[in-house]
């Protein structure tokens, strides 16, 4: 069995970082259950899942990858809560498979990497 290997990078990581410092201050105010804390924690389950199941999100086809301008030729997205969004990438050898957390962002935010119009 392949070893799996998770790497927050980039914007991802940005927001990760961001999300673990505004949640540390709620919990210091006595605020337990926010919707950072809620994203923060769907964040974490999901990498989890994506530990057992490399190929856990839904495949985002190749004309969508080339209209995001992420710089990959395989790209995952998986739903959060809140309709925020996680996008990863992967990579691999035979001994493991390395995931490149690439983005985690709103729907506002996930709608313009993609370009999608609204309604």
């Amino acid at each position: 069995m392949r070893k799996i290997i998770i790497r927050i990078v980039d914007d991802a990581l940005d927001e990760f970082e961001k999300l673990n410092k505004l949640t540390y201050e709620e919990q210091c105010k006595g605020i337990l259950n926010s919707e950072n804390q809620q994203i923060l924690k769907s964040i974490n389950n999901k990498i989890e899942l994506i530990r057992i199941n490399p190929m856990y999100g839904s495949k985002v086809s190749k004309q969508l990858i080339k209209e995001s301008r992420i710089p990959t030729d395989n790209l995952f997205v998986v739903d959060l809560t809140g309709y925020w969004r996680m996008l990863y990438t992967l990579q691999g050898n035979e001994i493991e498979i390395i995931c490149f957390v690439l983005k985690i962002v709103d729907h506002d935010d996930y709608n313009k990497i993609f370009r999608y119009k609204k309604k």
